[in-house]
């Protein structure tokens, strides 16, 4: 025998059960992601069966972290913060370690109440509601994380929606419990140059989200070579999760190997493979840090 071991991912690896396995009940969708290897991240969480969800034993990256409200106007910011707080007995009954935040409500993909003009109030008003955040997520042990969006083709009217803007607000904040959720798909459309933002966001970013550009299927569907990105992400250090929110471009078990191969790379002849305690590969076992 040579001795060679099989490739294993780079990162530990999410997958968003929102957009896979879409004919399956949710608890079945969460059991198949687990089954398959990959931590789970999900959208909101007051229409599912929280409990249920617990049962499964499945490994929780990343949810929504508040129902209401939005970061950029003072009375909205406060339901935000209000609701965050609503959401803080299911993170922790799932186990979830990171929250995800929008500069506005999001309804069906949408802003509840489209915004096409940014001021220099709704700029203070989110660093100060991300503040409050911080201050929340070091009292409890989580970590928000601000999405990018794109305004182009998903989520027209949200304001301080681009990558930039998201790595600005981080960065003024400047608290460990604020990051960001980097989203390839959306910094694609919104920016592009996507290897040069990583490398500028480098320490601010708390997970990466992706899917290929156009469709917003796995990787390896589209115009993204995301094996250049992984190699990125290894160059300024990360260490965190790759979640996968697309839609399957045809089987999903298919799409997920395809997912999987593109954060995969040869370990070299003398490295030791990443193990825990028990023996197993640490991606499938620990939860995300």
């Amino acid at each position: 025998m040579s001795g060679h071991r099989a490739p294993e991912p780079a990162f530990p690896l999410a997958v968003c059960a929102e957009m896979v396995f879409l004919d399956l009940p949710f608890e079945e969708r969460v059991r198949q992601i687990d089954d398959l290897g990959f931590a789970v991240e999900m959208w909101s969480w007051q229409d599912k069966n929280v409990p249920a969800l617990a049962d499964t034993g499945a490994t929780f990256s990343s949810m929504t972290g508040y129902l209401h409200g939005n970061l950029v106007e003072p009375d909205a910011a406060k339901t935000l913060l209000a609701t965050a707080e609503m959401t803080l007995e299911t993170a922790g009954e799932l186990g979830c370690p990171r929250l995800v935040v929008h500069p506005a409500e999001l309804v069906e993909g949408r802003a509840a109440r489209p915004m096409f003009r940014e001021d220099g109030e709704m700029w203070l008003t989110a660093l100060r509601t991300l503040e409050r955040l911080a201050e929340l997520g070091e009292r409890v042990g989580v970590t928000y994380c601000l999405e990018n969006l794109n305004t182009a083709v998903d989520h027209p009217g949200v304001p301080l929606a681009r990558a930039g803007d998201t790595l600005a607000l981080v960065e003024a904040v400047g608290s460990p419990r604020v990051r960001m959720m980097l989203d390839l798909y959306h910094a694609q459309i919104g920016e592009g140059n996507l290897v040069a933002l990583v490398e500028r966001a480098g320490r601010a970013i708390g997970e990466v989200q992706v899917a290929d550009v156009p469709g917003r299927r796995e990787p390896g569907t589209g115009e993204i070579f995301y094996p250049a990105v992984a190699r990125a992400l290894e160059r300024v250090g990360y260490t965190g999760t790759v979640g996968l929110e697309a839609y399957a471009s045809g089987d999903d078990i298919e799409a997920l190997g395809r997912f999987r191969a593109a954060f995969t790379r040869e370990p070299a002849e003398d490295e030791a493979p990443a193990t825990d305690a028990r023996g197993s590969p640490a991606y499938l076992q620990r939860r995300c840090e």
